[in-house]
C-alpha cells in the first residue's frame, strides 16, 4: 500500500524570493540586464505600458522582444524597433498573468533617459513593471489586482518608497501608461495595505 499523499499545509513553503525572482511570476529569463551600481537604492517601481504590434493582446511578441527572439518581419510596425534590445523586470498580461524577465537584484533596461526624485538613470534603482495595453486607453480588473499585489511583494522585499508612469520619469519622451492608467484606483488599493501604504505617488495633474 502507497504513503498517502501528503497535505497542502504538509508540503514545504516556496519563498516569496528567490535572488530577485519573484516566486508567483512565470519567469522568462532576458539577457537585456546588468548590474546595478554598488550602493543603488532600489526605491523606485516605474509603470509602463506595451502591445505588440500596438493595440493587439494576447501575440506573445512582448515575451519575445524582451528576449531577443521577436521576427522583425513578422509585422510592419516591427521595422521601426528593428536591433531594439530592452526588458523590464515584470510584464502583466490582460489576464493578469504576471511574468518576470529580469531579477530585481539586477538593472533592467526599462526606462531609458530618464529623471525622478532629483535622480538620474532610473534603472539604476528602480523595478519596471509592463502592463499589456495601449497608452491612452484603460486596462483590466486582473492587472490592477495583479499590480496590487506585486507590489505588495516588491514592498516586502525592496525599499521601495516611490511609484511612477514612465510618463512621469521621460516628460516629453514617452507617454506610457497613459490617461487611461487609473493612478487614484491604484493609490487607494495600495493604501490598503501596510507595506504600500506610505509609498509616494505621482502629482495628480
Amino acid at each position: 500500500m502507497s504513503d498517502p499523499a501528503p497535505l497542502a499545509q504538509d508540503l514545504p513553503q516556496q519563498p516569496l524570493w528567490q535572488a530577485g525572482w519573484y516566486g508567483a511570476a512565470r519567469h522568462l529569463a532576458s539577457p537585456n540586464f546588468g548590474p546595478r551600481p554598488e550602493g543603488a537604492q532600489i526605491d523606485l517601481v516605474v509603470i509602463h505600458s506595451i502591445s505588440l504590434p500596438p493595440g493587439q493582446y494576447g501575440t506573445g511578441a512582448v515575451q519575445q522582444l524582451f528576449t531577443n527572439q521577436l521576427d522583425w518581419d513578422a509585422h510592419p510596425y516591427y521595422q521601426g524597433i528593428r536591433g531594439l534590445e530592452v526588458s523590464s523586470h515584470f510584464f502583466v498580461t490582460r489576464q493578469g498573468e504576471i511574468w518576470q524577465f529580469v531579477s530585481c537584484d539586477d538593472r533592467a533596461w526599462h526606462a531609458g533617459v530618464s529623471q525622478w526624485r532629483g535622480r538620474d538613470r532610473c534603472n539604476d534603482d528602480s523595478i519596471g513593471i509592463e502592463l499589456e495595453g495601449l497608452e491612452g486607453l484603460s486596462f483590466e480588473a486582473p492587472q490592477y489586482q495583479a499590480l496590487q499585489q506585486l507590489c505588495s511583494a516588491i514592498a516586502a522585499q525592496y525599499p521601495v518608497h516611490y511609484i511612477a508612469g514612465h510618463e512621469h520619469i521621460a516628460p516629453g519622451r514617452k507617454q506610457d501608461p497613459g490617461p487611461g492608467f487609473d493612478w487614484q484606483r491604484l493609490q487607494q488599493q495600495l493604501g490598503s495595505a501596510g507595506g504600500t501604504r506610505s509609498w509616494e505617488f505621482p502629482p495628480r495633474a
